[in-house]
């Protein structure tokens, strides 16, 4: 009994240090973190359920692939336009713009379901998600404390993580659910584009926290057209560092990310209800991941962890991918969840302290291009190879690339970083 005195002391510091750092969240980002919940349960639906509605309508998953390819393209153009518009119109305006416009590109999808409608509010929907994408890094950032910001970082994607997790169990439930009440069926197109309207609506409400944030107006000198080009310019060593390692991630997670659901249903004859089940607890894996995140990030330090527990994730990709039984791709992938993504707050953390203020929103802008590209390429690529060949090919080239970017992450700021003129963090 002794001996476990010490050990429970330590966890109920760490408990106790852990929420110090929440209750010095500030209004800003403690209303962000509220939208943040709505707006993710809203998408925890969507993901899930979206691929299905368009396969109900009688499309194929390439089809489903092109879909994901035009979003993320246009994320990927309009990166650093939207991010010289999100200073111009600040970060408030910009977070309540980006909003808006997904949830008109979520509507068109319903109102009027044809290719061409889908391919067009695709790429309205890659804006929205581009200009909100640029700016919540700046803008926790701005609204938080050297002390506490991992912690906001974390907490905002494991908040949001877990909040899918209640998105998605309620998606596979809830096309049966209007169904029953229409007495129709529930694979059917009818109930998917009911279950997505409700969606649409949760997303409207998510915006309306947003209203409430009372931000100032960045500099007119902060705001110039020519930042993103200028910075990379001065700096290409430092961004080509910072940013190579998630270009290669994005493409291997392009590949098969977007079709989790498709792969479950097909390769493991699972059933939509099964299949938000998993994706809820899946979600609520990465949550607790992301939450425990901090804590360990300060203990090891931030590239540290970045690479352990991306490191750590690859075998259990090869589980999920290449096992024929069902329970152990279905543990894999809990597990592979929650370890390749809890590092993601705090690699963005980590580089948004290594470039200046004044920067911030353009190196937002490269990492929102980085993340992008891939989901803008591979998806039509692995729609190819998945109706030619299956979904292994793609779980292969995943694993090859996600090796490549866990070694750039070593290379780059492990190994001797202090030698490879990589800037000390900027202290403010």
């Amino acid at each position: 009994m002794k001996s476990s005195n010490p050990f429970h002391k330590r966890v109920l510091r760490g408990l106790q240090n852990y929420a110090g750092n929440v209750r010095a969240f500030s209004r800003n980002a403690s209303l962000y973190l509220l939208s943040t919940i709505i707006s993710s349960s809203a998408f925890g639906v969507f993901r899930l359920l979206f691929n299905f509605y368009v396969l109900s309508l009688g499309y194929d998953e390439a089809l489903v692939g092109n879909l994901v390819a035009a979003s993320s393209m246009t994320a990927l153009i309009a990166a650093i336009p939207m991010g010289y518009l999100a200073d111009l119109l600040g970060r408030k305006v910009s977070l309540i713009g980006g909003g808006l416009v997904t949830v008109i590109a979520i509507s068109g999808m319903l109102l009027f379901p044809s290719p061409t409608m889908f391919i067009l509010m695709n790429v309205l929907m890659g804006l929205g998600q581009s200009i909100s994408g640029v700016t919540m890094g700046p803008f926790l950032m701005e609204n938080s404390g050297e002390k506490e910001r991992t912690y906001l970082f974390s907490f905002s994607s494991g908040i949001s993580m877990a909040a899918s997790s209640v998105g998605n169990w309620i998606g596979g439930l809830l096309p049966t659910w209007l169904a029953a009440s229409a007495g129709g069926d529930a694979t059917s197109a009818g109930a998917y584009r009911l279950s997505l309207a409700i969606v649409a609506a949760a997303a409207s409400v998510a915006v309306i926290p947003l209203f409430m944030m009372a931000i100032k107006r960045g500099k007119a000198g902060e705001r110039s057209l020519f930042a993103p080009f200028t910075y990379f310019k001065s700096h290409p060593s430092l961004l080509g560092k910072l940013i190579l390692p998630m270009l290669v991630t994005s493409i291997g997670a392009g590949l098969i990310m977007p079709f989790m659901n498709l792969f479950f249903r097909q390769v493991h004859g699972q059933s939509d209800s099964a299949i938000g089940t998993l994706f809820a607890f899946g979600s609520l894996a990465m949550g607790i991941g992301l939450l425990i995140a901090p804590p360990l990030a300060e203990k090891y330090g931030k590239i540290q962890f970045v690479v352990i527990t991306q490191a750590l994730s690859i075998p259990f990709l090869a589980l999920l991918g290449f096992s024929p039984l069902y329970w152990i791709a279905a543990s894999a992938y809990y597990i592979r969840v929650a370890l390749m993504n809890m590092s993601g707050p705090v690699y963005q953390t980590f580089v948004m302290e290594k470039v200046e203020p004044s920067a911030r929103a353009t190196v937002a802008s490269l990492v929102s291009m980085a993340n992008s590209f891939g989901w803008a390429f591979s998806p039509t690529i692995s729609g190819y190879i998945q109706v030619k060949y299956g979904f292994g090919p793609a779980f292969f080239l995943t694993i090859i690339l996600y090796v490549l970017s866990i070694t750039l992450y070593w290379g780059f700021f492990w190994r001797g970083s202090r030698n490879k003129g990589i800037p000390d963090t900027v202290r403010h």
